[in-house]
């Protein structure tokens, strides 16, 4: 509810994409990381993890840290709208965070266990 609406609460000050609804996808994002993670590492219990493996983590991790900062650039001070202004999640983020999703998802399918027998 949040994110899709938080003028309902009263914290919403933009009249777009605001502060609130970046955060809260982030965190969705954040949720998501975290449970392919631990569905993806719970796979190879009981077998010795392949470097490929332990890179596609690292991936995950890093396409998300890299998602964060594009989606908050903003807030950070390399946006085109600086912190005085009202954040503006606009195309050059939105292709930022879509960046680290891709990273994410090569992570993941890099995490992937195959056997080969």
């Amino acid at each position: 509810m949040v994110g899709a609406k938080p003028a309902y609460f009263g914290w919403d000050r933009s009249p777009v994409v605001g502060f609130v609804q970046i955060v809260v996808f982030l965190f969705g994002l954040a949720f998501i990381c975290l449970g392919g993670y631990l569905g993806l590492h719970s796979l190879w219990w009981g077998i010795e993890r392949t470097i490929v493996s332990d890179i596609g983590s690292r991936l995950v991790a890093t396409g998300y840290v890299f998602s964060v900062f594009a989606g908050l650039a903003d807030i950070v001070g390399m946006g085109s709208h600086p912190f005085p202004q009202v954040p503006y999640f606009g195309p050059w983020q939105a292709a930022g965070v879509m960046i680290g999703q891709g990273i994410i998802a090569l992570g993941f399918l890099m995490m992937v266990p195959f056997r080969y027998k």
